[in-house]
């Protein structure tokens, strides 16, 4: 083989395996950005946690901040709220980032924000099943909440 012919098949092979590896990254770099990742949970952990076959990552509550520990006992005890017009309204679930369910399956409370002006973006969303979810970036993403923990 001449020495022309041996490079343009080495050029060859090397763009093949550029692209091979291209394309290898793609398809196992995980989720795309704004997708939660899904989490392996126990069976005996999904069934003490309502909501932790929603693929989502579960939290702690003592691990979220204490504001959102003060609204689940609000919304244990049945408020008063600190936004009645807002809090314990239907969450319709627009961005579909929880499991679909029909209107009216979810409720929502907001979680105060210290310094922010308004309402802040972080809210506990509560299920008919018993679930709770979190989202701190105003339904961007969600975790489960660990109520008893």
């Amino acid at each position: 083989m001449s020495p022309g012919r041996r490079l343009t098949v080495a050029l060859v092979g090397l763009v093949a395996l550029v692209v091979i590896g291209w394309f290898v990254k793609d398809n196992t770099s995980g989720p795309p950005p704004g997708v939660s990742k899904p989490v392996v949970t126990s069976a005996a952990q999904a069934e003490k946690v309502p909501g932790a076959n929603s693929g989502l990552d579960i939290e702690p509550l003592s691990k979220l901040p204490a504001e959102a520990s003060a609204t689940w006992k609000l919304v244990e005890s049945k408020g008063p709220f600190p936004y009645p017009r807002n809090d314990g309204v239907t969450f319709e679930n627009w961005e579909k980032r929880l499991p679909q369910q029909k209107s009216g399956y979810y409720k929502e409370y907001t979680v105060p924000t210290p310094g922010s002006p308004d309402r802040g973006a972080r809210r506990l969303v509560t299920g008919a099943g018993k679930e709770v979810f979190y989202t701190a970036d105003h339904y961007s993403s969600f975790v489960v909440v660990d109520v008893t923990k």
